[in-house]
């Protein structure tokens, strides 16, 4: 019986974050795993035939000794870093789907070793409330580029029907999502949030 407690501790997920082993939180609720599934699937469709390549869950990314993570997904754009076992340096975009448990090191220390580390954009994904916010790398500190809000069909004619003083400005009813690693790389947000 140890043995197979043993196995089983050895399937543990962990990152390490500055140094420290963090057992990963249990496997992501359903909807977390639609939305990282949603954005791999255009990242993948799009990326087709490209030199830059999307991974999903369960792919490790070392950083650098001290901090090695497992993002919900990633672009990487050097095919040099894809090693048999891990990816080795910095992807070019990293995407962070945000739960209890994980918000606080995802906005926290992982956010700042990324951007140290030379990640050129990071998504930070809010499943409760359907929102994207992109950061891009300046001299490695993330700024926030923009806060990409999903609203069905059903809300964008609330909003058309609504008193002038209470609309939200068609800028703040975007339908797509821009990837900076291409001019033309756009995600519509429906893609990503339809089902949740």
């Amino acid at each position: 019986m140890a043995g197979a407690v043993g196995r089983e501790a050895e399937k543990e997920r962990f990152e390490l974050i500055d140094g420290k082993v963090v057992l990963m939180s249990p496997r992501p609720r359903i909807n977390h795993a639609r939305i990282s599934g949603a954005i791999y699937f255009a990242f993948a469709r799009y990326l087709q035939g490209k030199r830059c390549e999307p991974f999903c869950d369960g792919v490790d990314v070392y950083l650098d000794e001290k901090n090695h993570f497992i993002p919900d997904v990633m672009i990487v754009c050097n095919p040099d870093q894809v090693k048999e076992t891990h990816i080795e340096g910095a992807p070019a975009l990293v995407v962070e789907v945000l739960s209890v448990s994980t918000q606080f090191r995802d906005r926290g220390v992982k956010m700042h070793a990324y951007a140290a580390a030379g990640v050129q954009e990071y998504w930070l994904v809010n499943p409760n409330d359907k929102s994207i916010e992109v950061y891009l790398n300046h001299e490695g500190t993330f700024v926030l580029d923009n806060i990409y809000n999903w609203f069905t069909e059903e809300q964008r004619q609330e909003n058309d029907a609504a008193p002038v003083e209470q609309k939200l400005a068609a800028e703040l009813l975007p339908r797509e999502i821009p990837v900076s690693l291409y001019d033309d790389f756009r995600i519509p947000l429906a893609d990503i949030f339809a089902r949740i």
